[in-house]
């Protein structure tokens, strides 16, 4: 049986990894990786994703970047200090229990977090969707890497946008204009 390579909004998840206050000096680009994540954020609470947000060490690491935070509102954030989210048991049971098994991943650092955690939701055959322009590390060597690593693992590598309009399909999805004012 074939796999679904579409991204499908009613079994999807996106899981948010690690994007805090500590990182901003280290990570070029976070703005643009912050601005990306809200759109898919802003997407997935229009299509009807699950989300789930984690952070790493915060007490040493800091909250979620404040402007994430405000577009997230009330989603459930879980600690960790695995690197990989499958290695913490409650944001294992939160994908777990979600029933959805299309993980769309934006966070940092993608050669650590992003990488493990990815690595092991291939193996407990999750379809893995890293948002490339939604991830990042501090040096541009360990992303392209990671991000290499990935493809070759059999993650789908897209782009905010990209995933966006595969999972609203048509221009007549009922919520169309509502995504296309989202993107702009």
């Amino acid at each position: 049986m074939a796999v679904n390579q579409l991204l499908d909004a009613n079994q999807s998840l996106l899981l948010v990894i690690d994007i805090q206050e500590a990182f901003r000096p280290h990570i070029p680009d976070l703005e643009t990786i912050i601005q990306r994540t809200q759109i898919m954020v802003q997407a997935a609470k229009i299509l009807g994703l699950l989300i789930v947000v984690t952070e790493q060490y915060p007490k040493g690491l800091g909250r979620t970047v404040e402007p994430l935070q405000q577009s997230l509102g009330e989603s459930r954030y879980y600690e960790k200090t695995a690197f990989s989210v499958m290695n913490e048991l409650g944001c294992q049971d939160a994908i777990r229990r979600a029933g959805r098994k299309q993980i769309i991943i934006a966070g940092i650092e993608a050669h650590v977090c992003v990488l493990q955690t990815a690595l092991q939701l291939l193996q407990e055959d999750f379809q893995v969707f890293i948002a490339a322009d939604a991830v990042g590390s501090r040096r541009k060597v360990d992303n392209d890497l990671a991000l290499e690593r990935l493809r070759q693992a059999g993650a789908v590598t897209t782009t905010v946008e990209a995933a966006i309009m595969e999972m609203t399909v048509s221009s007549r999805h009922p919520s169309s204009k509502e995504i296309s004012k989202t993107i702009k």
